[in-house]
């Protein structure tokens, strides 16, 4: 599958998707996935935002049986454009049964140069069954807390820096609005809709999503105190909404982790 915007750049995802298929021929693998990620694909863009690729990766069989597994990232020259770069499937899991919410951002979103469909939905379903829902739900809570504490008492908050503390801020609430899922949305505005937030929250950040979209990074401006109200709102469920307790389940999640890993290997990796 391939899901690409009209508003990327067309010579930005030619390189890219050249960057990709070195990837695979050079470093003999295959990527069933390959996604924009960042700011693009958390749906609040700006004119000079740069591009992040991400994507997972399988390598053949028997590099996984070798006692020398190798590095399990793989990166492209970075530049003020271009930001490729991708995990190994088993790093991914790892992380996913730890509660990691990065996979699961790169599953959910929006922004596809290739992949495998089927892939794609088979991953998330297992997300659904191994993550560790309160670690994804105790990490967006920290990351809204950690941008909140750093630029929470500035008068004048980049609009960069504000969405920064909104996104993770409304993956809370849709966690909350969702007891059985720990696979949020990507973009800020399903994220929202999708939790129940209310319609004058909702207007505010269309307004400033549309007034980013015409500002470079860097530009500023009044955070309107209903938005920096939800946000506070936001960060006293995260404190109680996901206590840290011990986990259990872990063997059962990882046994399911390791089921998909051999059958995503057998099914996609390369020769």
């Amino acid at each position: 599958m391939r899901a690409i915007p009209d508003s990327f750049d067309p010579a930005v995802v030619v390189e890219i998707d050249r960057r990709l298929s070195a990837v695979e021929d050079q470093q003999e693998v295959a990527i069933p996935w390959a996604i924009e990620s960042g700011s693009r694909a958390w749906g609040f863009p700006s004119p000079d935002s740069d591009y992040d690729c991400r994507f997972l990766y399988v390598r053949p069989e028997t590099h996984y049986l070798s006692p020398w597994l190798g590095r399990d990232v793989i990166e492209t020259p970075l530049d003020e454009i271009f930001d490729v770069n991708g995990w190994d499937l088993r790093k991914a899991l790892q992380l996913l049964v730890k509660g990691n919410a990065v996979v699961v951002e790169w599953l959910r979103s929006p922004y596809v140069y290739s992949g495998d469909e089927r892939f794609r939905d088979e991953f998330l379903a297992l997300a659904d069954e191994v993550a560790d829902r309160a670690a994804v739900g105790r990490h967006y809570a920290h990351v809204a807390l950690r941008q909140w504490e750093r630029y929470g008492d500035e008068q004048e908050m980049s609009l960069k820096k504000l969405f920064y503390v909104l996104r993770p801020a409304a993956s809370v609430r849709w966690l909350e609005r969702h007891p059985d899922s720990a696979t949020p949305p990507m973009e800020i505005t399903p994220l929202l809709v999708e939790s129940g937030a209310p319609s004058d929250v909702l207007g505010l950040v269309e307004e400033l999503i549309a007034l980013k979209a015409q500002t470079r990074e860097m530009g500023v401006g009044v955070a309107p105190p209903r938005l920096l109200t939800y946000v506070e709102e936001t960060l006293g469920i995260g404190e109680t909404l996901f206590p840290q307790s011990g986990d259990t389940n872990v063997k059962a999640r990882r046994a399911k982790a390791a089921e998909f890993f051999r059958h995503a290997v057998r099914a996609y990796a390369p020769g």
